[in-house]
């Protein structure tokens, strides 16, 4: 396989470009084009570069409107509704990410629930962005069927991405991680790099776990985390995200072959107004230095909290380029 190296500005630009060809908004232009950017810059390829296309084709669809933009629906409380008029989908998450902070600065805990929305592309932006405005926070999506319930044949839950996240000096701590072993743009682009998975990923047609992406993707059985417990975890994800939210369903969603209308649930909480704010920062620091003494399994083993690798990637992509797939690259030029 062939890559490249393009330049954060580079990529941006060519992202914004095409944006602005498919009658986005020069603010929603910039923004969203920042954030498939960002993605790819901090090693988030699956859901940054190489998504990019695949976006473009569902404005091309007609599923995801750029005229469209999350609104309010109802407020009780801390507790809001939003309606995502099946807006991009990174741009309705920002906005209700950001909601979500300003509800807690006032009540301590802000919870939006936004349905009628499309896919967000990485999780862990949503909650690197409010981690370091000082809000520990909660997200998570659900999605078009794609996991098999534990001893199930076909698939009837959703991965439904979940990110947690806290401060952490000047940094975070974000863990984003979908319910299935690996996520479906992680194996997609496996299978694109012609790599094989690291652990068994998911069911070939025989029933067999593989680490082959591209049987997978074949079958769309992929393994659920922790077994049964991913599976079960994935369902109350589902039922929360559409009850709160008013919206869509993993089986009402599934009734489509294109994922949109989904629905996903956004909760910060302002650390500042707790009795406890002046030792929190101490609390995570001596968590974290516990955690570091872990006794490796090998030498080349590095015990990372969940988003460490992230700051060296993003340094190694400003200085190279962003590595990226050639055709996909030629691809997206002529978007």
């Amino acid at each position: 396989m062939e890559q490249v190296r393009i330049s954060f500005d580079k990529m941006k630009s060519v992202f914004k470009r095409v944006l602005l060809k498919y009658s986005f908004e020069e603010s929603k232009a910039e923004k969203c084009a920042d954030i498939f950017t960002t993605n790819s810059l901090e090693g988030v390829y699956s859901h940054g570069v190489y998504r990019f296309p695949r976006f473009i084709d569902y404005i091309r669809q007609g599923f995801i409107r750029v005229d469209a933009i999350a609104e309010l629906a109802n407020a009780t409380g801390a507790l809001e509704q939003w309606n995502g008029n099946s807006g991009p989908g990174p741009i309705n998450a920002e906005i209700c990410s950001k909601r979500a902070m300003e509800v807690a600065s006032k009540n301590t805990i802000g919870c939006i629930a936004l349905g009628n929305t499309n896919h967000w592309m990485r999780a862990g932006l949503y909650g690197w962005q409010a981690a370091k405005n000082g809000f520990a926070f909660i997200a998570w999506t659900n999605t078009i069927a794609n996991m098999p319930a534990w001893g199930a044949a076909d698939s009837k839950l959703g991965n439904n991405p979940l990110v947690f996240a806290v401060p952490y000096g000047e940094s975070a701590i974000v863990l984003d991680f979908s319910m299935t072993q690996f996520s479906y743009g992680k194996m997609e682009a496996s299978q694109l790099e012609g790599k094989n998975l690291p652990f068994d990923g998911g069911f070939n047609k025989k029933g067999e776990l593989t680490k082959i992406p591209g049987e997978i993707l074949e079958t769309g059985r992929a393994l659920p985390i922790g077994y049964w417990k991913g599976a079960g975890l994935s369902l109350l994800l589902d039922i929360f995200a559409a009850i709160l939210s008013a919206g869509k369903a993993t089986h009402e969603i599934s009734k489509h072959e294109i994922e949109h209308a989904v629905s996903q649930v956004f909760i910060a909480i302002d650390l500042k107004n707790l009795q406890n704010y002046p030792a929190i920062e101490k609390s995570i620091n001596d968590i974290i230095n516990d955690f570091k003494t872990s006794i490796s399994e090998n030498e080349t083993n590095k015990i990372r909290y969940p988003g460490e690798r992230i700051k060296k990637t993003r340094e190694e992509n400003l200085k190279k380029g962003i590595p990226v797939n050639l055709s996909i690259w030629q691809t997206i030029t002529k978007l």
